[in-house]
C-alpha cells in the first residue's frame, strides 16, 4: 500500500522520534547498590564529660577523640591540662606519698580504686576526698570482666566503690561490661597514656613516658596501689616539676 507523501514524512518524522528516546535511554547494565548506612557501635564507650556539656563544641577546641573513643574532657578555658590518674589502691605506704607530690604541686589527680582495699582503708578514701581529688570504681577485687558471668560481672561493679566514673581492670571491655556500669550510673573512662609502672621499668623511664604522652587534655594512668610504687612517686614528682614549668596543670575528672 503506497502512502501519501505527507503521511510517508509524518512517519518517518514518528521513527526517527522513537530512535533518539531509545538511543537517550540508560543502558541495561545492573545498577550498583546503595552503600549501607554504617552503624554506630552499640554501646560505645562513653563521653567524659566536663560540667554539663553533652555535646563537645563545633571549633577548633573540639576535644580530641582517644583510641577508644572515650572524649578527652577540656574545661571551658581550655589551656594546658592534665587529667592524673591512679588505679589499684588506696595503699597505706604510697598512696599518702602520691597525695604529697601531688599537694606539692599543686595537682588534682583521680583515683580508680578496689572495693576490697577501700574496705581495709577506708580512712584513705576520705583523706583523697577531702583533698579535693576525685575517686573512681575499678571494680571490688580487680578481675577480667570479659570472663565473668552476668551475675559476678554485676556483682564486681556494684560492690565497688559508689562513683559517676568506672574503669575496667586490665582495660577489658565490651558492650555489655560498659552497658552493665551504664546501668549502675558508671561511664566508663579508660586513658591516653599507659605509663607502664606496673612493670617497675625505673622512674627514669616513667616519667619519659608521662613527659612524652603529656598533651592538653590527656588523661595519663599510673598506679598508687598494687605493688611497690616507689618508681612512680619518683617521676612523678620529676615530671611535674617540669610539666608545670610548661604550664600545664592537673585536674581531677569528674567522678
Amino acid at each position: 500500500m503506497t502512502l501519501p507523501p505527507g503521511k510517508l514524512f509524518l512517519l518517518a518524522a514518528i521513527l526517527f522520534g522513537a530512535a533518539l528516546a531509545q538511543a537517550a535511554r540508560p543502558t541495561d547494565h545492573p545498577v550498583a547498590a546503595a552503600a549501607p548506612s554504617v552503624r554506630p557501635t552499640a554501646h560505645a564507650p562513653l563521653t567524659v564529660p566536663v560540667g554539663k556539656r553533652t555535646t563537645p563544641p563545633k571549633s577548633r577546641k573540639t576535644p580530641a577523640t582517644t583510641r577508644n573513643n572515650t572524649r578527652t574532657p577540656h574545661t571551658a578555658d581550655s589551656g594546658k591540662v592534665l587529667y592524673l590518674t591512679f588505679d589499684d589502691g588506696p595503699q597505706l605506704v604510697y598512696t599518702p606519698q602520691v597525695l604529697r607530690v601531688l599537694a606539692k604541686h599543686h595537682a588534682k589527680a583521680t583515683f580508680f580504686v578496689l572495693g576490697r582495699e577501700v574496705a581495709a582503708h577506708p580512712e584513705l578514701v576520705e583523706t583523697t576526698r577531702n583533698l579535693g581529688h576525685r575517686i573512681g570504681n575499678h571494680t571490688w577485687d580487680h578481675p577480667h570482666l570479659t570472663k565473668l558471668s552476668d551475675a559476678r560481672l554485676r556483682q564486681e561493679i556494684a560492690t565497688g566503690v559508689e562513683s559517676k566514673c568506672f574503669r575496667p581492670p586490665f582495660r577489658e571491655t565490651n558492650a555489655h561490661v560498659q552497658a552493665v556500669a551504664a546501668s549502675y550510673h558508671q561511664r566508663q573512662v579508660l586513658w591516653d597514656v599507659d605509663t607502664l609502672d606496673w612493670e617497675k621499668p625505673g622512674a627514669a623511664k616513667i616519667e619519659r613516658a608521662i613527659l612524652r604522652g603529656a598533651r592538653p587534655g590527656a588523661i595519663i594512668l599510673m598506679h598508687d596501689g598494687g605493688g611497690d610504687r616507689s618508681e612512680t612517686v619518683a617521676a612523678l614528682d620529676q615530671a611535674l616539676t617540669k610539666l608545670t614549668a610548661q604550664g600545664y596543670s592537673y585536674r581531677s575528672l569528674p567522678c
